[in-house]
C-alpha cells in the first residue's frame, strides 16, 4: 500500500511542476527553451533575408559594372574605328596631292564601305581620283552615290561641278591636268596678292567655287586670309562659316586664328556660337588658341555642356600655359573624364605645384595617380622631386607609391629612387624600383645595381 502511494505521489508531483513553473501547455505559454529556439530562427530568417538582399544589390552592382564596361568598351572601339578612319582618310588625301590616284581611289573606296563619318567627302573624292584616271563612268557612279546617299550632304556643290565637266568632256579623250598648269595658276595667285583687290578677290572667290585643285583652293583661300580688304575678309568669312566643303571650312578657320585680329576672332567667335558641329567647334577653339585668345578658350572651359568641347578647351589653355585658370577650373570641374583632362593640361603647362596639391587632396584614386603621374611630365626641380618622396612616404596604398615610382621613372630623377631603394623595407616595392633602375643610365642608377650585386 504505502509502495502505491508513494508511486502515486511521485506522478502527482511531475505532472504539477510544469504547471507551477508556468509552463504547461494548457496556460498558453511556450517554454522558455522553445523560446529562445524560436527567436533564434527569426534571427537566422532575418539574417539570411539580409545575406539575400545584399547579395541582390552585389548582383545589381556587379551588372551596372558589366554594363558599364561593355559600355566603356563600345566607346573604345568607336574611337579606334574613328581614330583608323581618320587615319585613312588622310593618307587618301595624301595620296590625291601626291597625284598617286589609284592608291586613293582604293582607300576612298574603303572608307565608302565601311560607311565612315567622311564616307561623303570619300565618295567626291573616289570621283576626283576616277576622273583623274580617266574612268569617267565610275566617277560619275561615285557622284550619283554621293548625291543618293547624302543629299544634305556639303560636298554636292563640288560634286555637281565635277559632274558637269565630265558630261562636258563626254567622248573626248581626257587627260589629268597638267602640273606646269597649277604651279602657273599658283604663281598668278602670289601676284594677286600684291594687286587690286577689286579685280583680285572676285577671281578668288570664282576659283574657290569651281572644281579646281584642293591646292589650288587652299592657297586662293590663303591669299584671301592675307589681304586687309573687307570683301576678302567677308569670302574667307563665309568659307569658315560653311558655304563650301568642309575641308575648305577647316582651313578658312585655320586661317582666321592664324591672322588672328580683333575682326578675325570675332567672326570665329560669332560661328562658334551659332554653329552645332563639335567638329567645327573644335577647330575653332584650337585657331583661338593660335591667335592668343585665352577668354574665349576659359569661357568655353568653363561653360560649354558638351564634356567634349569642355576637354577640347582644357587642352587648349594647357597648350597656352593658362596654369591659373586650370586650377580654378579643376576645382570646379566634376566630371572625372574632363578632370583627367585638365590634369593632363596642367603637364603640359608645366604646373607641378598644383598638380602636388591636387594628388594630396584627390579622394579620387584614380585621379590622384593620374596627378602625380602627370608631375613626372613636368619640370620642377628639387620641388618636385620633394613633393614626390613626401607623397611617397605619406602613401600606404602601392598602386600610388607605385604612381609615384612612374613619375620619378619618366622625369629621369635616378638619384631619388637610389635614396628610396635604400631605405625602402618592404621587399616588394624595393623590387619595382630596382627593376625601374635597371632600365635608367645614370651613373647612380648603375652604381646601385653594382652595390647590390656585391651584397
Amino acid at each position: 500500500m504505502k509502495r502505491h502511494t508513494s508511486s502515486f505521489l511521485t506522478a502527482l508531483a511531475l505532472a504539477v511542476a510544469p504547471a507551477v513553473a508556468g509552463a504547461h501547455p494548457l496556460d498558453g505559454q511556450v517554454p522558455l527553451a522553445n523560446r529562445i529556439d524560436l527567436d533564434q530562427s527569426r534571427a537566422d530568417r532575418d539574417r539570411a533575408r539580409e545575406d539575400q538582399e545584399r547579395a541582390r544589390e552585389d548582383q545589381e552592382r556587379a551588372r551596372e559594372d558589366q554594363k558599364r564596361a561593355r559600355e566603356d568598351q563600345e566607346r573604345a572601339r568607336d574611337e579606334q574605328r574613328r581614330g583608323r578612319d581618320e587615319q585613312t582618310y588622310e593618307r587618301a588625301r595624301n595620296a590625291i596631292e601626291r597625284e598617286e590616284w589609284s592608291r586613293a581611289v582604293e582607300q576612298f573606296s574603303v572608307l565608302v564601305s565601311d560607311r565612315a563619318p567622311r564616307a561623303d567627302a570619300a565618295l567626291y573624292w573616289r570621283a576626283y581620283a576616277l576622273d583623274k584616271l580617266n574612268r569617267q563612268t565610275e566617277a560619275l557612279t561615285s557622284i550619283a552615290e554621293l548625291s543618293k546617299s547624302f543629299p544634305s550632304s556639303r560636298w554636292l556643290s563640288d560634286a555637281r561641278a565635277l559632274e558637269l565637266q565630265i558630261r562636258q568632256r563626254a567622248g573626248q579623250p581626257v587627260s589629268p591636268d597638267a602640273q606646269s598648269d597649277d604651279e602657273l595658276k599658283l604663281l598668278a595667285i602670289q601676284g594677286l596678292m600684291h594687286s587690286d583687290p577689286s579685280q583680285s578677290v572676285p577671281m578668288l572667290e570664282k576659283l574657290l567655287q569651281g572644281n579646281s585643285s584642293p591646292r589650288l583652293k587652299e592657297r586662293a583661300l590663303f591669299v584671301l586670309a592675307q589681304s586687309n580688304s573687307t570683301r576678302a575678309q567677308d569670302v574667307l568669312g563665309r568659307v569658315a562659316r560653311g558655304n563650301a566643303n568642309p575641308e575648305l571650312q577647316e582651313k578658312a578657320i585655320q586661317y582666321l586664328g592664324m591672322n588672328g585680329t580683333a575682326a578675325n576672332r570675332q567672326i570665329l567667335a560669332d560661328i562658334y556660337q551659332s554653329s552645332a558641329d563639335i567638329g567645327v567647334k573644335r577647330r575653332i577653339l584650337r585657331s583661338f588658341m593660335m591667335s592668343g585668345d585665352r577668354s574665349r578658350v576659359l569661357n568655353a572651359a568653363t561653360t560649354e555642356k558638351s564634356p567634349e568641347l569642355r576637354a577640347e578647351a582644357v587642352r587648349q589653355l594647357g597648350m597656352m600655359g593658362a596654369r591659373e585658370e586650370l586650377w580654378q577650373l579643376y576645382q570646379k570641374e566634376s566630371a572625372v573624364e574632363v578632370k583627367r583632362q585638365i590634369l593632363q593640361a596642367m603637364g603640359m603647362s608645366g604646373d607641378s605645384s598644383h598638380l602636388a596639391d591636387i594628388a594630396n587632396s584627390e579622394t579620387n584614386p584614380d585621379l590622384m595617380r593620374t596627378a602625380i603621374r602627370t608631375m613626372g611630365m613636368t619640370g620642377g626641380g628639387q620641388a618636385k622631386s620633394d613633393a614626390l618622396v613626401a607623397i611617397y612616404s605619406k602613401q600606404k596604398d602601392p598602386n600610388v607609391k607605385g604612381a609615384v615610382l612612374d613619375a620619378l621613372f619618366t622625369s629621369g630623377n635616378a638619384d631619388t629612387l637610389v635614396a628610396l631603394a635604400r631605405k625602402e623595407t618592404d621587399p616588394v616595392m624595393k623590387r619595382r624600383i630596382v627593376e625601374k633602375l635597371a632600365l635608367m643610365g645614370s651613373p647612380a642608377a648603375q652604381k646601385y645595381m653594382l652595390e647590390l650585386l656585391e651584397k
